[in-house]
C-alpha cells in the first residue's frame, strides 16, 4: 500500500475521438552507438570526433537492462556511413542477450534490411536517409511491419541531414515528418545534430512543436546533459513526446539512469 502520493499530476493528451486520452507513457532509453564493434559517441555526428566508452557492447547492453531500462536504442554508425547495416552480428548478440526490446538504426535503407533486422530480433527498425530519398520504401515497410517501423529525422539548421549526417538536404524537418505520417508512420526519433553529443541540452521546444504540429509520437534525441532536461521533456509529454534517448550523459555519469527513470514516473 502506498502511504505517500506524488503531487505531480499526470498530463493528458488533447481531446481525441471524443474522449480525453491519458498520455502517461514516457520512455527513458539508453543508447549504444556501435563503431568497429565498440561503444562510442560522436560529437555532432562527426566521425573524426569519436569517444570510445566500451569494447564490450553486449555487456554494456546488459548493464542498462539491469538498471531498469525498458528499451535500448542501438545505432550502427558504420552502417550509417556505408549505407547498409554493418554491425548486424554484434546487434544479433545484443538482441539475444536482452529481454527488453531493442530499436535499431543506421544504414537501414531497404525492405530487405528491415526484414532481416526484425528477423534477427530487433523490435523496431529506424529508417533515416531512405525516408527522405525513397519514401515509398518506408510506406511499404509500414504496410508489412506496422509500428515496428520508425523514422529517424536528423536536423541541421531546420533541414534534414542524410547519409550518416554528412549530406544536407533542402527538405525541412516538418515537411518530412508530415510526409512520413501520410505514409503511415506513427513514431519518429528527432535529433538536432548541432546538439548531439555536446551535452548542451535537447531541442525541447523544437521537439514539442514537431509533436504538436504532426500528431506523431516523438522520441527526443541529442544533447541532453542534465536530469532537469529529462524532466522538462517528461513534463511536455502531453504534446506527443513519448521518450528521450540518453547517450554521453549516461556514460560520463552526468545523469544517473535510475534517477532519470524514477523522475519520469507518473
Amino acid at each position: 500500500m502506498f502511504i505517500l502520493f506524488s503531487l505531480r499530476l499526470c498530463a493528458f493528451a488533447p481531446l481525441r475521438f471524443g474522449f480525453l486520452v491519458s498520455n502517461n507513457f514516457f520512455d527513458v532509453i539508453p543508447a549504444i552507438d556501435l563503431r568497429g564493434g565498440k561503444c562510442v559517441r560522436l560529437a555532432q555526428g562527426d566521425a573524426a570526433r569519436a569517444t570510445e566508452y566500451s569494447d564490450d557492447p553486449v555487456e554494456t547492453a546488459r548493464h542498462w537492462e539491469a538498471l531498469g531500462a525498458k528499451r535500448l536504442h542501438l545505432v550502427d554508425l558504420d552502417g550509417a556511413f556505408a549505407g547498409a547495416p554493418a554491425q548486424t552480428d554484434v546487434a544479433h548478440e545484443i538482441f539475444k542477450a536482452l529481454k527488453i526490446p531493442v530499436q535499431f538504426g543506421g544504414g537501414v535503407r531497404t525492405l530487405d534490411d528491415a526484414r532481416r533486422l526484425l528477423d534477427l530480433g530487433a523490435a523496431r527498425v529506424i529508417f533515416g536517409t531512405a525516408a527522405a530519398e525513397r519514401p515509398e520504401i518506408v510506406e511499404e515497410a509500414v504496410r508489412r511491419h506496422g509500428e515496428a517501423v520508425v523514422v529517424g529525422i536528423d536536423a541541421r539548421n531546420g533541414n534534414v541531414a542524410l547519409r550518416g549526417w554528412v549530406q544536407s538536404s533542402a527538405t525541412t524537418v516538418l515537411d518530412l515528418a508530415l510526409r512520413m505520417k501520410a505514409a503511415g508512420v506513427t513514431r519518429i526519433v528527432y535529433t538536432d545534430i548541432a546538439r548531439d553529443g555536446m551535452l548542451t541540452g535537447a531541442d525541447a521546444d523544437g521537439t514539442e512543436g514537431l509533436a504538436r504540429e504532426t500528431g506523431l509520437r516523438v522520441i527526443a534525441s541529442g544533447g541532453v546533459g542534465t536530469l532537469a532536461e529529462v524532466e522538462d521533456l517528461w513534463r511536455r509529454r502531453s504534446s506527443g513526446i513519448e521518450g528521450v534517448i540518453l547517450g554521453r550523459a549516461l556514460y560520463e555519469r552526468r545523469i544517473d539512469f535510475s534517477a532519470a527513470v524514477e523522475a519520469c514516473q507518473c
